[in-house]
């Protein structure tokens, strides 16, 4: 069992930065895949980053490549969400999830957080 707790997110103007930690419990977090998606009002849930268990590779959605870096700290069982130069279109509650298997993109993950409200003002 792995429990996921966000935390970092917050009002921003545009063009500032944030940056996303999400605190992982369970002695295996190193061996999950961590992923970052994000669902705004009245639309779906959507994949925004994901990193492989030993950091060595990182998966990104196109809207936020070259803005956003996804990072892991084993030792510290978190994973980090930087997010710079944001955008009003941004604006979103920010979940973080863990699978043991590379599951990308996509939403197969096993574990989910609560989430953490970013708002990115215009």
């Amino acid at each position: 069992q792995v429990q996921l707790v966000e935390s970092g997110g917050g009002l921003v103007q545009a063009g500032g930065s944030l940056r996303l930690s999400c605190a992982a419990s369970g002695r295996t977090f190193s061996r999950y895949t961590m992923g970052w998606f994000r669902q705004a009002p009245g639309k779906e849930r959507e994949f925004v980053a994901a990193i492989f268990w030993s950091g060595g590779a990182t998966l990104y959605a196109d809207s936020v490549k070259g803005r956003f870096t996804i990072s892991r700290d084993n030792a510290k069982n978190t994973v980090y969400l930087q997010m710079n130069s944001l955008k009003p279109e941004d604006t979103a509650v920010y979940y973080c999830a863990a699978d043991p298997a590379w599951v990308g993109g996509t939403t197969d993950y096993d574990y989910w957080g609560q989430g953490t409200q970013v708002t990115v003002s215009s």
